[in-house]
């Protein structure tokens, strides 16, 4: 069979309907601003999110840059978790690009710092500190959705404290759809997260299957200096509705079937529980966390990769659902898992680590 690829849900390929989309899309300038389906898919995002404005970024890594950079100037600081992706996995490029200090925060099991902690860490008006601006989180926390309770009560919090609060939301439609109440809409709950923030992120080339892209979502004035952060950082392109065109198909036939995805990761879950020498941790939206005994867990992705299963191993092992993995890839995936374990010797740890995503 067809290789299962569980290592992350940016290896999705566009559908044939997405390539449609794509190579009919009307285009422009858009450093110029008048790429038409840029242009939609901003202001689309932009009232999904409930924000005034929006602005379209190659990647992730640039939208939370962006967004950080926009609210804080150089000696200033924002607050963030100390695993959290802005902090550990961008490179520094808030403290690299923009002279913005982290103040990196311990965080708990779903990603939560303390709000005490959060307090404290706020630095009164003085010059021997850096000015604490921003308070970032991330939803969702390795697979988590984190509580609505947790969100208003930490933006709230920072908003007492006059700070700016921003979401790296690179998997917020999966919280959204995953966390939605009976009879509600994902894209309703979507907009009820989002309202908590002063900006977020949201991405394209994961959950829901766009081959390149991510939005940063906030007010007029926000965007703006955020636009000028995206020129300076060579964010600026030209003809971008190709990919803008791809973002806007996922947004009408790619949300609801993130759900479909959960019930993959969920599936997997099962499959690997009650397996001697596997430590399964519970899967609520589509990332599987799975600790392996006796150092085994290099051995194991290389077992599975020759047998036709990629997964990550950097923070124990990782499988990722998404739309080009079936109930059958997960069998398979399963299946591979249990011959390992019945039929390789044991073996001590050794190469094999890749990256968090």
């Amino acid at each position: 069979m067809k290789t299962v690829d569980l290592r992350s849900d940016t290896v999705t390929q566009p559908t044939p309907a997405m390539r449609e989309a794509m190579m009919s899309a009307p285009l422009g300038d858009d450093v110029f601003g008048d790429d038409p389906t840029v242009n939609a898919l901003q202001e689309r995002i932009a009232a999904l999110t409930g924000k005034e404005a929006a602005l379209f970024m190659p990647s992730g890594t640039q939208s939370n840059l962006c967004g950080i950079l926009a609210h804080c100037g150089r000696g200033d600081e924002y607050i963030v978790g100390q695993l959290a992706h802005t902090y550990r996995y961008e490179g520094g490029g808030a403290a690299v690009f923009g002279s913005v200090q982290p103040q990196p925060l311990l965080q708990d099991a779903q990603g939560r710092m303390a709000l005490a902690d959060i307090a404290a860490a706020i630095k009164p008006d003085d010059p021997h500190f850096a000015r604490t601006r921003l308070l970032c989180l991330e939803n969702t926390w390795n697979g988590h959705v984190m509580p609505d309770e947790y969100l208003r009560s930490a933006t709230a919090l920072a908003r007492e404290k006059g700070l700016n609060t921003h979401l790296d939301g690179a998997r917020v439609f999966n919280a959204a759809v995953a966390s939605a109440a009976p009879g509600q809409d994902a894209l309703q709950r979507l907009r009820g997260i989002a309202s908590h923030f002063d900006s977020l992120s949201v991405c394209f080339s994961k959950g829901l299957g766009a081959p390149v892209g991510s939005a940063l979502c906030g007010s007029h004035e926000l965007i703006g200096r955020a636009r000028r952060v995206r020129k300076m950082a060579g964010g600026g392109l030209r003809q971008a509705g190709l990919l803008a065109a791809c973002a806007l198909h996922a947004l009408d036939h790619h949300v609801d079937r993130l759900a479909d995805d959960h019930v993959h990761a969920r599936r997997l879950a099962d499959g690997l529980s009650g397996i001697d020498g596997l430590t399964v941790k519970s899967a609520e939206t589509n990332i599987v966390f799975v600790d392996v005994a006796e150092g085994r867990g290099p051995a194991l992705l290389e077992f599975l990769k020759a047998h036709g299963v990629l997964a990550t191993g950097l923070i124990g092992l990782r499988f990722v659902t998404h739309l080009d993995v079936d109930a059958a890839g997960i069998d398979h995936a399963i299946a591979t898992v249990r011959r390992f374990f019945t039929e390789a010797p044991a073996a001590a740890a050794g190469a094999g680590r890749s990256g968090p995503y």
